[in-house]
């Protein structure tokens, strides 16, 4: 006993200097890292004249962060991570398979009456004009990265083609109903499945020239797409007035209810007091069920056979075309489809924001969404959903955490840091969680009982 007592001292502290020698070495890193851009800041003078002064307590913290953080989880938290997976692995699969809670058996109800339930609590607590925030930044623009996140799972998650141009669809959707709008006055209603036609239009356009490639070969054409688009937008000033946007886009309506301060508006029909927080819950509620059609198109196409053709070219395409299946009518539904469920998403967002511009579509906003994506689990409603809150809901957060300026100085803005606070968390998801957020799937096709599948065990954690 004696000396199991030793060895087991020997190897926690074993541990801890393991821990303390590794955490040394990230501080020093990390003071490499942000001495230029944490520990430095520039500036201009009155006489215009680059003027730099360092910020070594701010640099300081940041080092102390990374130090810190890297010993506690070399020392604590792999070791407990470890003794973790350890116990569970002597745990027999069928006891594991059992033990199925309510909260996980109920998952997608009791998310679903949340959602429905969001906007009356919030504005039972916040009020009608505190809870614009919560609604619009919060709610929407979750929802919208949602959307578009399950679209691009068609592309990327069910069929394998990897796509870096997704957000082109979502500016074809956008100007579509922008233009169509102002030009012909037709009503969102009208629009919304137009715009998703001319986006699924643009998604065969795109599938034509690529049906041959594959791999990196497919994302860099994709990417030059989306550039494309993009660049387009910029120059033909005559449609789409270029660099200065679309302005005046006509508000999407509730039965032929409009939400403004006339004697017929929303407002004064019901008499409300006027507050746009009214047209955002509409707003919340109409993206709400625009997600749940891409999710219940989504799960009825899995269930078809052209769901099955997507998921046999991702895993292997020579083998998809010798069972006799055709992959070019396959590799355009995909891109159809998808495109489709993003021109959706435009003509929404061009409805939210009243106003349009290229610079809502550059290539970060195709980045971030793959990124949802693959965090969330590839082919896995549920967790790019998970992801999406994580990660739009998290740098949202951050305009919230004033606290912070009492942390890093009155001189932190943590805006400023929404991109780089982005990236750190998906290198410390992709650490822990390298098959995302959901690992496991639930095949289409199974023989007499139906048995989650691990993310290890299916090509690059597709499944």
């Amino acid at each position: 006993m004696a000396n199991t007592a030793t060895v087991q001292n020997n190897a926690q502290s074993g541990h801890l200097v393991k821990a303390f020698r590794e955490g040394i070495f990230a501080g020093v890193i990390a003071f490499g890292m942000f001495i230029l851009y944490i520990g430095i800041k520039t500036d201009q003078d009155i006489s215009n004249t680059l003027i730099w002064y360092p910020r070594w307590g701010l640099l300081a913290t940041f080092v102390a962060i990374a130090a810190v953080g890297r010993f506690v989880i070399v020392g604590f938290l792999s070791p407990w991570l470890a003794e973790r997976k350890a116990s569970r692995a002597q745990v027999p699969v069928h006891e594991i398979e059992a033990k199925e809670s309510f909260f996980h058996k109920h998952f997608l109800k009791i998310a679903l009456l949340a959602l429905v339930l969001y906007p009356p609590v919030i504005l039972s607590i916040y009020g009608i004009q505190g809870s614009l925030k919560f609604v619009d930044n919060f709610g929407i623009q979750i929802l919208i990265y949602v959307m578009l996140a399950w679209g691009l799972n068609i592309v990327v998650g069910l069929a394998g083609l990897l796509d870096l141009g997704y957000v082109a669809f979502y500016a074809v959707g956008a100007y579509s109903y922008a233009l169509l709008s102002q030009q012909f006055g037709l009503s969102f209603w009208v629009l919304l499945p137009i715009s998703g036609i001319l986006a699924a239009f643009w998604g065969i356009m795109l599938g034509f020239p690529v049906l041959r490639l594959r791999g990196d070969y497919l994302a860099i054409v994709t990417l030059a797409f989306g550039e494309i688009i993009r660049l387009v937008l910029i120059n033909w000033t005559d449609v789409t007035r270029g660099t200065f946007g679309v302005s005046g886009i006509p508000k999407a309506t509730l039965f032929g209810i409009k939400f403004d301060a006339s004697p017929d508006g929303f407002a004064k029909l019901f008499g409300l007091p006027m507050s746009s927080a009214y047209y955002k819950i509409f707003l919340f509620y109409l993206i709400l069920a625009l997600c749940l059609l891409t999710a219940y198109v989504t799960i009825r196409l899995r269930r078809m056979p052209i769901g099955r053709a997507w998921e046999a070219l991702r895993e292997d395409e020579t083998a998809c075309r010798s069972l006799g299946i055709n992959t070019v009518t396959t590799k355009l539904t995909a891109f159809a489809i998808g495109a489709m469920f993003g021109g959706f998403a435009g003509s929404f967002f061009a409805a939210r924001q009243g106003f349009v511009s290229p610079e809502s579509f550059v290539f970060l906003e195709s980045a971030v969404i793959l990124a949802i994506v693959v965090l969330g689990g590839m082919g896995s409603l549920t967790g790019i959903a998970v992801a999406a809150i994580v990660m739009v809901g998290g740098t949202e957060l951050l305009r919230e955490m004033e606290f912070l300026k009492q942390i890093f100085g009155p001189d932190f803005t943590p805006e400023l840091y929404r991109m780089l606070l982005f990236g750190l968390a998906m290198i410390i998801v992709m650490l822990f969680k390298p098959r995302g957020f959901v690992g496991s799937r639930e095949p289409t096709a199974f023989l007499k009982e139906r048995r989650a599948v691990s993310g290890s065990f299916t090509k690059e954690g597709h499944g």
